[in-house]
């Protein structure tokens, strides 16, 4: 439908706002950390720095890297699990959503509902269960205490199930069933290149909350612990640290913007096919 430039212009102006509305606590976290202290410390809050030093950030590596354990080794431990974690996740998640959308065996409502269902809880109502599970595999002070219960979030199911409906037509399956293929080889070849999108969308959210998981209930091995929560316990200093409390909040940000910058385009398209808002 054609609109009139009237409408166009308010809908730009209205969009505009929101994204304002979105960007500007990105935007505050980010020159606060630019901030000596007496302007952090400011009233009212100033959206300018009128000194601005890096001595915030210079003071987290200085006290990160002057812990007994090397600060080389809480960034192996976060990347380790938030890129291995991912990799493996999407795997799971992919290879539970192609049946479900493209085959049809007893018991499929019941499994679609149970995937739903599981979406409305909240770690925390899970938190006990889930602990006594991870002690009960032996997997406390592991690296498998994060990305098991990773794993279980059947978010990534309906994402890509909802995304696999739409995106891989059926007679191609069929096709390439009939010229030999297996399940297994339609799978990697023709429906994961099909979801690309979905996927990429999929990584940025796991990649993200990964990332940003401090593993605290689990890893008690200072040698296993991740960055978040190392960077969390050096920048807890009180007023002291205030500084290096708003240069630890911009550290822990830039991997995941970075990642979406990458993939905006696969979210945007994987929205408008999942039905996803």
């Amino acid at each position: 439908m054609s609109r009139s430039y009237t409408g166009t212009f308010l809908l730009f102006l209205f969009l505009a706002c929101i994204a304002s509305f979105m960007f500007i606590p990105l935007f505050y976290a980010g020159i606060q950390s630019f901030k000596p202290p007496e302007e952090i410390l400011a009233f009212p809050p100033r959206f300018f720095v009128k000194n601005p030093t890096l001595d915030n950030f210079i003071e987290v590596f200085q006290l990160a890297g002057n812990l007994w354990v090397p600060f080389t080794r809480y960034l192996f431990n976060s990347v380790f699990v938030s890129a291995g974690g991912t990799a493996a996740y999407i795997l799971v998640a992919s290879l539970a959503a192609y049946p479900l959308a493209k085959h049809h065996f007893p018991g499929k409502g019941i499994l679609l509902l149970l995937v739903v269902w599981a979406l409305l809880f909240r770690p925390e109502v899970t938190g006990v269960a889930q602990y006594i599970i991870i002690s009960k595999l032996h997997l406390i002070n592991s690296n498998g205490s994060i990305i098991l219960p990773a794993l279980a979030n059947t978010f990534g199911v309906f994402l890509m199930k909802q995304f696999m409906d739409f995106s891989v037509p059926d007679s191609t399956l069929e096709a390439a069933r009939i010229d030999g293929a297996n399940e297994y080889k339609i799978f990697f070849k023709l429906v994961m290149p099909a979801a690309k999108p979905a996927w990429l969308t999929l990584m940025i959210f796991t990649f993200q909350t990964l990332w940003n998981t401090t593993g605290v209930n689990y890893i008690y091995d200072e040698s296993l612990k991740m960055l978040p929560s190392v960077l969390s316990t050096v920048a807890a200093g009180g007023i002291a640290r205030v500084g290096a409390g708003s240069a630890v909040a911009v550290v822990l940000m830039i991997p995941p913007i970075v990642l979406f910058v990458f993939s905006q385009n696969s979210i945007m398209e994987t929205m408008s096919h999942s039905g996803l808002k």
